[in-house]
């Protein structure tokens, strides 16, 4: 359908007023279903703000806030005189088989387009001999076993090791504070499930990771950017939020490294407030200077801090194991919700994971050493093909953040595309969709590889930027 029918898009809202939170949340995130479904379709026009406060009975303040959320979601485009439309459909995000909300970034994964050069997720492709080798090792342990299988909170044997992992770590650590996880995206999933409510307040840093971005707003809380480096962060933690979410170790999306003194400040406000902090250590292994930083939950003896892992992105995408260090009685608590959606992980790669675990140095030695090669050969194939971009280097991860000189990354997107390099564009970054002149580009790929896509990108900004005037940063296309 081309324009929404008021009366028909309430009788699609349903009861979208029940839940609990404010009603511009529940409107969005109401709104935000139909649009991720294709019951509303890529450019189709939605009602007037006045018209629909009317039809719902709310003030035209709730349906403006609602559809200035979406806005910034990337999911609607709002122009003055042409009113809201839902966004083309290489913008509005996608739902998997299980309804679970997609980020933008991830839907090449879902539909990956042929001929064309994922930039877009940052996963490692190549896993190492030592995988291969783990899963032999764990071949002969699954015929040891004597048990069902099912274990919510992991197999033993893991969190046994991972317990030992971060009380080597300066973190002293007990099986029954971790839980095994499939991968870090459900962990975060099932933190937001437990710990927010609609409408509770979610502080993130800004540039940060987007999939946890997704699972804030699926939560239906109110994600707000704080800057979690100085003492600004205070007042925002003052407030109470649900929890604070951030990236302290090689940070995603620009390889960052916080310092000791901002970790013991992080860890002093989330006891000091008594508010949950969820420290996302998936690339902590990555550092480029060799050494991995202590985790925030070293720098304070709260049990407010929570870690997050996985082995992802050290090892090999398609190895879905993460976990979460916390106290005893939230790991209980996660395992109970846990339970009630797939009674536990795979206990197979559960069990390689243990062997990995004790040559950890040997893989993580490896994996650096690559990286930063690969890393260090896209700064200087950038530097010389596009010397307007700027970007400050990585001290670790897999990602750097880039700056464009004018423009907007999402309109330079769609052109990328179109020159064979998929790019992400800045807002998916950021809680507000700000980021609008930054990409995040990885260096996974070979140096023969990553000189190929940086010479599509650099043919693709030479159309881009050949006279075009600058892009509104609200041109939500791709």
């Amino acid at each position: 359908m081309n324009r929404a029918n008021p009366d028909d898009l309430v009788d699609l809202l349903g009861r979208w007023a029940s839940g609990r939170g404010p009603l511009y949340l529940l409107l969005a995130a109401r709104l935000r279903t139909l649009v991720d479904d294709g019951v509303l379709p890529p450019g189709g026009q939605l009602p007037p703000d006045r018209v629909l406060a009317a039809r719902l009975a709310v003030g035209r303040g709730t349906v403006v806030a609602a559809y200035e959320l979406l806005q910034q979601e990337g999911r609607v485009v709002r122009r003055q005189g042409s009113g809201t439309r839902v966004a083309p459909s290489d913008l509005s995000a996608t739902r998997t088989a299980d309804g679970v909300a997609a980020n933008p970034l991830m839907l090449h994964l879902l539909d990956a387009p042929d001929g064309v050069r994922l930039l877009t997720c940052a996963a490692p492709d190549d896993p190492p001999q030592a995988l291969f080798e783990a899963y032999q090792e764990a071949g002969a342990r699954v015929a040891e076993l004597r048990d069902l299988g099912y274990q919510p909170a992991g197999e033993p044997s893991l969190r046994e090791a991972l317990a030992r992992y971060y009380s080597a770590r300066g973190v002293p650590t007990t099986a029954g504070q971790i839980m095994v996880t499939t991968g870090a995206q459900q962990a975060l999933t099932l933190l937001a499930g437990l710990l927010v409510a609609p409408g509770d307040t979610v502080l993130t840093e800004s540039p940060t990771y987007p999939g946890a971005l997704e699972v804030f707003r699926h939560a239906a809380a109110v994600v707000k950017p704080v800057d979690l480096t100085h003492d600004q962060a205070r007042p925002a933690v003052r407030e109470r939020p649900a929890l604070v979410y951030c990236v302290p170790t090689a940070r995603n999306p620009d390889g960052a490294i916080m310092d000791d003194a901002g970790r013991r400040r992080l860890a002093a406000l989330a006891a000091e407030h008594d508010v949950p902090l969820i420290d996302d250590e998936v690339r902590a292994e990555l550092c480029f200077s060799g050494g991995t930083p202590a985790p925030v939950a070293a720098f304070g003896a709260g049990e407010q801090v929570v870690t997050v892992g996985s082995l992802s992105k050290l090892v090999w995408g398609g190895l879905r194991v993460g976990w979460i260090r916390a106290a005893a009685p939230l790991v209980s608590r996660l395992a109970r919700l846990r339970a009630v959606h797939d009674l536990g992980g795979e206990v197979f790669s559960q069990l390689a994971a243990v062997a990995l675990l004790r040559r950890l140095d040997e893989v993580r030695d490896a994996r650096v050493r690559v990286l930063r090669r690969r890393h260090d050969h896209l700064c200087a194939e950038l530097r010389a093909r596009l010397p307007s971009w700027t970007f400050e280097p990585a001290r670790g991860g897999q990602t750097i953040w880039v700056r464009l000189p004018r423009g907007d990354a999402d309109s330079f997107a769609q052109v990328a595309l179109r020159h064979g390099v998929a790019v992400p564009p800045g807002r998916s970054f950021d809680p507000l969709g700000g980021q609008a002149d930054r990409l995040r580009l990885h260096f996974l790929f070979s140096e023969e590889e990553s000189s190929r896509a940086v010479r599509d990108l650099a043919a693709a900004w030479a159309a881009y930027d050949g006279g075009r005037k600058p892009v509104s940063r609200h041109a939500l296309v791709v």
